[in-house]
């Protein structure tokens, strides 16, 4: 059966263990979904079972599965660096052989002093630090001074947090505009993030209005050359942010996992045949930066729970794709992303079942899949297993 459209679920921060060179990256022992099920006493994912989750690691609760429903592997990042855009960039097909840059002791003078100078706005903070804690620790001032928290991760980004009440969002948004369109060369970090809050001093919270600004894609991915081929692309979650709108003709941006399922599952019955790309942010975002083993193992209850329903809303001619861009191992003394394998697992009536794809060498296996289906130019990487998956 001729697969028409590839529906492709990006679960942010799930990793199935650490990669050969978790070392370079602090990171050996990291196993995000394992550990968590290890600390938690097993995870109850019946669905995810079937499809082959606990045959790419050890995940007690979540034994290996002889017949699964379709095909299951593991894929190596072969990019440098373990944030979402690179991650992301990969399984789209882009190799970035030079990792972002990150600053794990804030940025230099004279980058916050063009900041400075270009934006009008003084600067705080201007270290690495959780975003959570920096507005509680800084709110305050920010409120009495007028100057932005500039802060970063140990991911390649340029973070901005700003009270709406004293810096509207439009302004925040412009702001960031301007150091997205600063921050070239040696300092191309990989995303300017908006990071707008609220509340008062001691109950500051985030909102959901946070908006990334990313560096745009070297070369074409994939998702361009099926625009440009005469295919729809529909992104959901945060998709637009990670690839600076570029290749998408239908978007629906959502910031949980819950409006992400919600709008994964309108687009389903629409006609239309290329890419249906979704991010589901809560595993990376709320529990792996925090360290909450218990809500993670919650949010991929929740997604095992929601695969029937997408299941059911699935045509004769999908094939859906479970991945991940990073790991965000929350059991470990880290709060940052992890160097970890990624789940590769393929269902729908066209797959075949109980197929081991193995260890797949990098995530753009999955662009070079998705190039011979609709018979695009392969990408710079990669190698498709359509053929291992299909009858074709």
């Amino acid at each position: 059966m001729t697969i028409k459209r590839v529906i492709v679920i990006v679960l942010d921060g799930v990793g199935v263990g650490a990669l050969p060179d978790a070392a370079e990256y602090g990171d050996v022992g990291s196993n995000s979904v394992g550990n968590t099920a290890r600390a938690l006493g097993g995870l109850d994912l019946p669905n995810l079972q079937q499809l082959g989750l606990g045959n790419l690691t050890d995940v007690p609760g979540v034994p290996p599965c002889a017949g699964t429903l379709g095909a299951y592997g593991k894929m190596t990042e072969i990019s440098k660096g373990k944030d979402s855009v690179t991650g992301h960039w990969e399984l789209m097909g882009i190799h970035s052989p030079t990792p972002m840059p990150t600053y794990p002791h804030g940025f230099p003078p004279d980058v916050i002093a063009e900041f400075t100078a270009r934006t009008g706005y003084g600067v705080l903070a201007n270290r690495p630090a959780s975003g959570t804690e920096i507005i509680k620790a800084l709110g305050e001032e920010h409120l009495e001074t007028g100057k932005l928290i500039v802060y970063t991760s140990a991911d390649s980004v340029f973070q901005i947090a700003a009270h709406e009440e004293l810096v509207p969002v439009a302004e925040l948004y412009r702001v960031c505009e301007i150091a997205r369109a600063m921050l070239k060369g040696e300092h191309a970090v990989g995303r300017v993030i908006a990071r707008p809050f609220l509340g008062k001093p001691g109950h500051f919270y985030r909102t959901e209005r946070r908006h990334d600004y990313p560096l745009l894609p070297p070369r074409p991915t994939v998702m361009m050359k099926l625009i440009a081929a005469g295919y729809d692309v529909a992104a959901v979650g945060k998709i637009d942010d990670l690839f600076g709108n570029t290749g998408i003709s239908l978007n629906q941006h959502t910031t949980n996992n819950k409006d992400s399922i919600a709008a994964l599952l309108e687009f389903l019955p629409q006609a239309f045949e290329g890419l249906l790309i979704a991010n589901l942010i809560e595993y990376d975002m709320i529990y792996g930066h925090r360290n909450d083993a218990p809500g993670y193992a919650g949010a991929l209850k929740g997604f095992d729970e929601a695969l029937p329903t997408i299941r059911a809303g699935m045509r004769p001619t999908d094939a859906t794709l479970i991945v991940a861009d990073h790991g965000v191992d929350p059991t470990t003394p880290s709060t940052d992303h992890s160097r970890e394998y990624v789940p590769l697992l393929i269902f729908g009536e066209p797959v075949k079942g109980g197929v081991d794809l193995g260890i797949r060498e990098t995530f753009a296996d999955v662009a070079a899949a998705i190039a011979e289906i609709f018979d695009l130019e392969p990408p710079e990487i990669g190698n498709s297993f359509l053929h291992q998956i299909t009858a074709r």
